[in-house]
């Protein structure tokens, strides 16, 4: 069995916060016999770019003081289709299996550690949660494509000596009626891959997912509707993470495995948990993003079972983000710098 001695290495000692974070390593039971130390995940998702980029990019990214990246090589299905494309002609470069791994040698070249993290876009509905199918035929489609995908992946992240490897995302339906589909996955990528192998469960999802036992750690794309208001103030954030993270607590001690957030992200726009009544109510609205990053990282950030986490997105495009953009980027926004104090371990006030 490997001890994957999780270390904490960033202090996050707030001037808002009740206590200190807990610095201690953490050791967590998985299948292999080596020894992995994952310091504390302070990341951030790429948007994987439409045509090739130098390695110089990934220099804004240190600076803004994180210290992983996720890198997410799409595959993609057919609204109304079972099979899963991967590596066709006619994707973006950097959704490419070679385009991906160009990405991830970028990054190591800075020091900055890597999740790969395969993510299925389904053509005509988008993400995979709603993604579902009639018959066994067209599941055994799914699987077997869907496998070759993932095991490709796997061996890109093998060959790259990749951090962590996640086996899939947000599929909501096929985690519960193919159960052991995945499971079956889990060992054939462990037979590749040697490191920490997670998944990418939806926010309503997570409790659902029934092999976290196979996996080193709990994946959660944790985009929870904390407040419908159009501007939640910074105390109601933060009652909401409090509450959020006694639960969280809760399934991590029942499953006995730690907890990353493999996606996180408050936009810039009013009603940023939601609650808007039409398109016209998401107006840009740069403190309710300041508010929502100062809230989390004032609460659940800092909790011992906690691995951390990759903020959506980032964007390698000139001028990303800025005042009148309402996406998830902190990109060129005021949250930039509070995020950047706390990746960097900069103390930083309510």
């Amino acid at each position: 069995m490997k001890l994957i001695l999780l270390g904490f290495s960033i202090a996050l000692f707030f001037s808002c916060a009740d206590t200190k974070p807990n610095d201690s390593e953490t050791p967590l039971l998985n299948s292999t016999d080596s020894v992995v130390v994952l310091d504390k995940m302070s990341g951030v998702s790429l948007e994987m770019p439409s045509k090739p980029i130098e390695s110089d990019k990934m220099d804004a990214i240190v600076d803004f003081g994180a210290k992983w990246v996720a890198a997410i090589p799409y595959g993609y299905t057919e609204e109304g289709q079972a099979k899963v494309n991967f590596n066709y002609d006619g994707r973006w470069w950097g959704e490419s299996i070679n385009g991906a791994g160009e990405c991830i040698e970028f990054a190591q070249s800075r020091e900055l550690k890597t999740l790969l993290k395969p993510h299925v876009w389904v053509v005509g509905q988008g993400w995979p949660g709603e993604f579902d199918l009639n018959s066994e035929n067209e599941w055994l489609i799914w699987e077997s494509t869907y496998r070759d995908y993932i095991l490709a992946c796997a061996t890109l992240a093998d060959s790259m000596n990749v951090d962590v490897f996640c086996i899939g995302t947000e599929y909501r339906k096929s985690v519960v009626k193919r159960d052991k589909f995945w499971r079956r996955l889990i060992d054939e990528v462990r037979e590749i891959y040697s490191g920490p192998v997670t998944y990418a469960a939806n926010w309503d999802n997570y409790e659902n997912v029934k092999f976290w036992d196979k996996l080193d750690f709990i994946g959660i794309d944790a985009y929870f509707p904390l407040s419908k208001e159009k501007e939640p103030s910074l105390d109601q954030l933060k009652t909401g993470w409090i509450k959020k993270s006694k639960e969280l607590k809760t399934f991590s001690e029942k499953w006995d495995k730690k907890i990353a957030f493999t996606e996180y992200g408050f936009k810039s726009v009013d009603f940023m948990n939601g609650g808007s009544k039409s398109e016209e109510d998401l107006k840009p609205n740069m403190k309710n993003q300041e508010k929502g990053y100062t809230a989390f990282f004032n609460t659940i950030w800092k909790e011992e079972w906690m691995l951390g986490g990759f903020l959506w997105k980032w964007h390698f495009y000139e001028n990303a983000g800025g005042l009148e953009n309402t996406r998830y980027t902190p990109q060129n926004k005021p949250a930039q710098e509070i995020v950047k104090a706390f990746y960097g371990g900069k103390l930083e006030s309510d």
